[in-house]
């Protein structure tokens, strides 16, 4: 369950990618069978790169196998054992399982949808005359309907339109037929259903049947003498609401920006380099999520292990309560002469005798190893021994014996530590500095403010002028283009207007996303610094006190009460993220308003 939830935002992660990447890069270019390509393999990339899992072996030395002892009387030694305590069950729900069930419901009522779809189209096309002609499908219907294709067919009602038109839209299904589009309708369409929860998968089915019409468009007007008269055919189809889903249209919608781009200079070569924008990016997340470390023990280094203590006579150094500082310093020396161990001796205390009461022997091993012996007693130390083992590859290891034959001291980690029962006041000691615990960095919010309003009051945006049905009629006809001019006129006027509004609404969004991305990049860091903070400070407080201390209790308490802000935090960026998907939606909403009025026009 949770590797489907893990693929689902994996993939969705890269469809958002690449339609950001089309919006803000691409959309106003005019490459656009390059920009189908591009689309297209967006789509295949957000379900193959999350299962493509690149696996790293990291060879490690074997752990070695721990060895029973005894304690002293004297000393206590920290342990691994957590008890476990029976807990009463209560009710939970299993928020998996409602998830699962919730797009179960959905993934099957657009199943249900894309079904009826798919009737509706074969009810269109059931018993219909068909005109072959070379590759293509001529279906001729009565209905008041969208010219549209589907494949080899190409679907028209002859009788709403003159001959110039009629031959502008066959030429532009023709190419839709030609270049296989319904292939990727279907495709996109096929997302939608399966990533239905995610509203960016329904702005790339937009923007993928917008490209391909600005490809038809193209392709056509190529063919077409007549550029002007192909773009009142444009005008004229709107008057057509009744379409076939999981077609190619003649009509889109946004017919403005089909004739904008029909009248656009071609985009120079050198801005190809913005469909290579993505790759660092899809470099970036295979290298965070598309890698998965594997930690194996070398096998010879195991075996051999076992054998350390019957090859080699180990080497022993002994530490009385009596030893001087200047020996401890030649035993520094020592070690890093003849075994190249690094060994450092610090917090040394004595009582008015001159005996050892505290020592700490931090050691520097040659695999790079750090290991911690430290003892606190209020009495003198019993006498103890620093023992070298060489094992038959040259590896060094050291380990602390005392008096009463306690050779291996518990490892926490990469430390080990050992405590005299006698220092049961160490907790309230002056001289003991007690570990101070960190500070959970404060998760940063969305940058929040309102957005302009439009500039144009759509219900006062020009109308367009409709054609007249008669043919033959030149004065409606003479006035049609004279009316038509005029709103062109208008159009000019408002259209820039409407232009600078969405580059502001863009600059202003790009510009809070940016900030909010930056301030999301510290807070990651400062998260990571924290959990590593917090690790090293509980095994300080393990270390110090003991796992049944109060200081140790503390410490984990404060932990998880860090741990559910952070919590917190992330739900706040999911509520600050939704938000701004709300307000690029009323943005597109405003935009779809001005398109909707001027097609009713």
């Amino acid at each position: 369950m949770e590797a489907l939830f893990i693929f689902i935002v994996k993939s969705s992660s890269l469809i958002a990618l690449f339609y950001f990447a089309y919006f803000f890069l691409l959309r106003k270019e005019t490459f656009f069978n390059s920009s189908r390509w591009f689309l297209l393999a967006g789509l295949v990339t957000s379900v193959v790169l999350p299962l493509v899992v690149y696996t790293k072996v990291v060879w490690i030395d074997p752990v070695p196998v721990p060895v029973s002892y005894t304690p002293a009387a004297n000393f206590q030694y920290v342990s691994n054992f957590h008890p476990q305590i029976a807990e009463k069950e209560s009710f939970e729900i299993n928020w998996n399982l409602v998830s699962l069930v919730i797009y179960g419901i959905g993934f099957a009522a657009f199943m249900i949808k894309f079904g009826i779809d798919f009737y509706s189209l074969n009810s269109v096309l059931k018993g219909r005359k068909i005109e072959q002609q070379a590759d293509f499908k001529f279906v001729d219907v009565n209905e008041n309907i969208a010219p549209f294709s589907y494949f080899d067919y190409i679907v028209y009602n002859s009788s709403m339109y003159s001959e110039k038109e009629l031959e502008s839209i066959l030429e532009h299904e023709k190419v839709h037929s030609d270049q296989h589009h319904t292939v990727d309708v279907i495709i996109s369409r096929i997302f939608c259903i399966l990533f239905w929860f995610n509203p960016i998968i329904w702005l790339y089915k937009k923007v993928i049947l917008q490209n391909l019409e600005f490809i038809a468009d193209s392709e056509a007007a190529k063919k077409i003498s007549d550029k002007k008269a192909y773009q009142y055919t444009l005008l004229k189809i709107t008057t057509h609401e009744t379409c076939v889903a999981i077609t190619n249209h003649f009509y889109q919608s946004l017919i403005k920006k089909r004739i904008v781009m029909l009248n656009k200079n071609q985009s120079k070569k050198w801005n190809y380099w913005k469909y290579y924008a993505v790759l660092p990016v899809l470099a970036l997340f295979v290298l965070s999520f598309q890698i998965k470390t594997i930690a194996q023990e070398k096998k010879e280094l195991r075996e051999k292990a076992a054998l350390t203590s019957k090859n080699q006579d180990p080497e022993v150094i002994k530490i009385t309560k009596s030893t001087t500082d200047q020996e401890l310093k030649d035993l520094t020396a020592k070690l890093k002469t003849d075994h190249n161990i690094n060994l450092e001796i610090s917090n040394i205390k004595r009582n008015k005798n001159n005996e050892l009461t505290s020592i700490k022997i931090r050691v520097v091993k040659e695999n790079g190893k750090v290991q911690i012996i430290e003892m606190n007693s209020t009495e003198a130390l019993k006498d103890c021994s620093v023992v070298i083992n060489t094992d038959e590859n040259g590896s060094k290891s050291v380990s602390l014996v005392t008096a009463d034959q306690i050779e291996h001291p518990i490892v926490i980690k990469r430390e080990v530590a050992v405590r005299d029962t006698n220092d049961s006041d160490n907790e309230n000691d002056d001289d003991a500095i007690a570990p101070i615990a960190p500070i959970a960095p404060a998760a940063p919010a969305f940058p929040a403010g309102l957005i302009p309003p439009s500039p144009v009051d759509m219900s006062k945006m020009p109308k367009a002028p409709i054609a007249p049905k008669n043919i033959n009629d030149k004065a409606a006809w003479s006035k049609f283009e004279k009316d038509m001019a005029e709103f062109e006129k208008k159009m000019k006027v408002i259209e820039p207007q409407l232009t600078a509004y969405g580059d502001q609404i863009e600059a202003i969004m790009a510009e809070r996303e940016a900030i909010y991305e930056k301030q999301m990049a510290k807070y990651e860091v400062a998260m990571q610094k924290f959990n590593s903070d917090m690790e090293k400070y509980s095994r300080d407080v393990e270390i110090r006190y003991g796992l049944d201390s109060k200081d140790y209790e503390k410490s984990m308490k404060q932990y998880e009460k860090d741990m559910k802000q952070y919590e917190l935090d992330m739900k706040q960026h999911e509520k600050d993220m939704k938000q701004h998907a709300k307000d690029m939606k009323q943005h597109e909403k405003d935009m779809k308003e001005w398109e909707k009025e001027n097609r009713k026009s």
